[in-house]
């Protein structure tokens, strides 16, 4: 098993850094920079002739190393992270990448976690139940839900939830983890409270996608499985129909599900990212659009590589409980 652990994680090595050679290049890719952004910040807000602010942006460019060409840029911010852990510095937050990593990421992890375990534990649970009782009606509403959050976009569901809570309950706090008077407070229950009063439909909606792919694989997994010839053998035994469902039928059915814990990581971050930008809180996603806007280019670089290492990490979980639950995994990571 440590073998084939160490062989997954040095066949990453070469993936990330083929992933971080491409990210920065799309990055780079449209026309324009931050000091641009410097030169029509001083012409529109500044009053400063055309002249004026492109002198000033290119001694910006100069100064951070912007007018160097690409490959160097690249060479310079993935020389930083190997041999001393610096992500570069944002121009826009006007501080260390690493900090603005640090601030945000793991909100971002923390609510993609929670959002994760809900949908698998609902996505499951309802997958077990549709296909146990297969075409009635209680198949017929999961089935309606699974299909609803599977096709409907999570940023119209964002905007639809905003517009309801804005103008018809009239809720005025919207973008931020805490209400004012707990922002800088202890923990305490009635501050968990205000978080969850703050963050429940960023994760609902978060949830309602990540069950509904759940349920669909679950169910219909589950239902090949249970017409398999050992199931009816163990029915044939005289074990009780939830002993041959939950002992035997669901573990040989959770496979694709456990192969699906390679790309939910990122997948829920999408779909935080999505949801968070509409209620603008302070999460990876608001800091992603806004750092690629105006060209703050080691902020976005370093997001988008921690979204392809979340990729990589969860594939690399999946392959472990795979092998766990499958021997052969076993034996063809050692041939």
């Amino acid at each position: 098993m440590l073998r084939f652990l160490l062989t997954r994680i040095a066949s990453a090595v070469p993936v990330l850094l083929i992933l971080s050679i491409v990210t920065f290049a799309i990055i780079q890719a449209p026309p324009g920079d931050y000091a641009d952004y410097i030169r029509s910040q001083l012409m529109n807000q500044g009053g400063a002739s055309y002249e004026q602010a492109e002198a000033q942006a290119q001694a910006y460019r100069v100064e951070h190393g912007l007018d160097q060409p690409m490959a160097v840029q690249y060479l310079n911010w993935i020389t930083g992270i190997v041999t001393r852990g610096d992500f570069g510095y944002s121009f826009y937050y006007n501080k260390p990448v690493a900090e603005v990593v640090g601030e945000r990421l793991p909100r971002t992890l923390a609510l993609a976690l929670v959002c994760h375990i809900l949908a698998s534990l609902f996505g499951i649970s309802f997958g077990i139940w549709a296909a146990t009782r297969q075409y009635s009606w209680i198949d017929n509403v999961l089935s309606a839900i699974s299909f609803l959050g599977m096709t409907i976009p999570r940023f119209l569901m964002a905007l639809v939830l905003v517009y309801l809570m804005v103008f018809h309950f009239d809720v005025s706090e919207i973008g931020s983890f805490f209400s004012p008077q707990y922002g800088g407070a202890p923990w305490s229950w009635a501050k968990v409270a205000d978080l969850f009063h703050h963050v429940w439909p960023v994760v609902a909606i978060a949830v309602f996608g990540g069950l509904a792919y759940n349920m669909r694989v679950m169910r219909g997994n589950l239902l090949d499985t249970l017409n398999a010839q050992y199931i009816e053998t163990a029915r044939a035994k005289g074990l009780s129909e939830g002993s041959v469902i939950l002992r035997h039928a669901v573990p040989n059915a959770l496979h694709p599900l456990v192969m699906y814990q390679g790309v939910v990581l990122p997948y829920m971050l999408s779909g935080e990212i999505e949801t968070a930008i509409i209620f603008a809180l302070p999460t990876v996603g608001p800091a992603i659009v806004g750092s690629m806007a105006v060209g703050d280019v080691y902020v976005t670089a370093t997001f988008m590589m921690v979204l392809a290492a979340t990729l990589v990490v969860g594939n690399i979980i999946a392959d472990m409980l795979l092998a766990l639950l499958d021997p052969r995994v076993r034996e063809f990571g050692r041939a």
